[in-house]
């Protein structure tokens, strides 16, 4: 069986605090990530934190997505994880980049489960700015985020 998959770690700074203190926000910006990459969602668990903050999931048939948001510190952390090569997680990463309206975002990119290979590999790991806009058939994310 073939278990490799990628896994998108990214912390997004100066996002747009009402954004990331909206659990209805967070959840809408989660799917429609999840439906830029291709993935099929299966499960969706999300909580708003009081006095600010949310945290989620989603569970993927091709495996995850969750976010953490400290709207105080304009902040987010996501992590994009899909198994097989249905998925282009590059393309929610995209998504999450624009709609948080990060000012500026850093990203790990790991290929994990390699066949015949022990432990993972790091990819990339980069500072980007943020994109203009996101085309519904721009190859932006594949771009900006080469896995190698």
């Amino acid at each position: 069986m073939d278990t490799q998959s990628l896994h998108i770690m990214a912390e997004f700074h100066g996002c747009d605090p009402r954004i990331l203190n909206s659990v209805e926000s967070v959840e809408a910006l989660m799917r429609a990530a999840a439906d830029a990459a291709g993935a099929t969602v299966v499960e969706s668990s999300f909580h708003k934190f009081g006095p600010h903050g949310v945290s989620g999931v989603l569970v993927l048939a091709e495996s995850h997505l969750s976010v953490h948001t400290w709207p105080e510190r304009d902040y987010a952390a996501t992590d994009i994880y899909t198994c097989g090569d249905r998925c282009t997680p590059e393309r929610a990463h995209e998504v999450l980049q624009v709609a948080l309206k990060a000012q500026r975002c850093e990203v790990m990119v790991v290929e994990r489960g390699l066949p015949g290979q022990e432990g993972m590999r790091l990819v990339k790991h980069q500072v980007l700015a943020p994109s203009a806009e996101l085309g519904d058939e721009s190859p932006q994310a594949a771009q900006r985020i080469d896995r190698a």
